[in-house]
């Protein structure tokens, strides 16, 4: 039986959501997934030609969705440990299914998707990613990224080859070197959060992170600190003014204070 999560006051969630196809994509492989009862929310964006990408990235948001949301209704009170341990194993679950198939259909060869996803239990955010699509905590109106991209350009950055606005990084930098699909040892990044009423996380694409600046996204943020909606449609919106070049999708929890549990 999983353990239980300590006792604190409980957090209410509010959940805000916007996907766009952008200004140059022919459809979207974007998709997300939310439930704000559970506290769970996925995000995923695919890729491998015309229909594949979305194939992958639906599948992945609604299965991880799915999984995390049916165990959150029968433990509402599981530990921080237990959910990022079930968020793992859903997410290698999902990745096997996409991988294979991938390969017993010609139709979707190729396909795979990129993930965040985080999952709320207790005073605990818990994340887990593969890829370039972003998780954010706003506090205190201060925006910090809280995933690390995994792509060819954040190694290069780490090794200091390249600087953010460097002309090199231009060539490198949609390149991911994990994601959910592509190999069946996948093995996601999982990590733990401590949140607080007030606090705000945002999960996006790549199609909103490199359209605006961090500072961009904290303004908007805070422009719209009490309507959720409508700032999810205004990153978007955002996003596309400044060119749009990719499907473009975000998800805004906003934490509220509860009653005692």
């Amino acid at each position: 039986m999983p353990r239980l999560a300590d006792k604190p006051r409980a957090l209410q969630l509010e959940m805000a959501s916007c996907t766009d196809m952008g200004r140059v994509r022919e459809h979207n492989e974007d998709a997300t997934a939310c439930d704000a009862v559970a506290g769970i929310a996925v995000l995923a964006d695919g890729m491998g030609g015309y229909a594949a990408g979305e194939v992958a990235s639906g599948v992945a948001a609604a299965q991880i969705n799915a999984d995390l949301s049916r165990l959150k209704a029968e433990y509402p009170r599981i530990s921080a440990v237990d959910l990022s341990n079930a968020m793992r194993e859903s997410i290698r679950r999902v990745n096997t299914q996409i991988y294979r198939s991938a390969k017993q259909d010609l139709r979707y060869s190729g396909m795979g998707t990129t993930l965040v996803a985080v999952a709320f239990t207790g005073n605990v955010a818990v994340l887990g990613h593969a890829g370039d699509s972003r998780a954010y905590l706003l506090r205190q109106q201060r925006l910090t990224q809280i995933t690390k991209d995994h792509s060819l350009l954040q190694e290069q950055i780490d090794m200091g080859l390249v600087r953010v606005g460097d002309a090199g990084a231009k060539a490198v930098k949609n390149l991911v070197t994990r994601a959910l699909g592509v190999d069946l040892s996948l093995e996601p990044e999982l990590g733990m959060t401590p949140v607080l009423p007030g606090d705000r996380i945002l999960l996006c694409s790549d199609g909103l992170s490199d359209m605006l600046s961090d500072n961009s996204i904290q303004t908007i943020l805070n422009d719209y600190e009490d309507a959720a909606e409508a700032a999810a449609v205004r990153l978007v919106q955002e996003a596309n003014l400044a060119g749009g070049r990719d499907n473009i999708s975000v998800i805004i929890v906003t934490l509220h204070q509860g009653a005692a549990v």
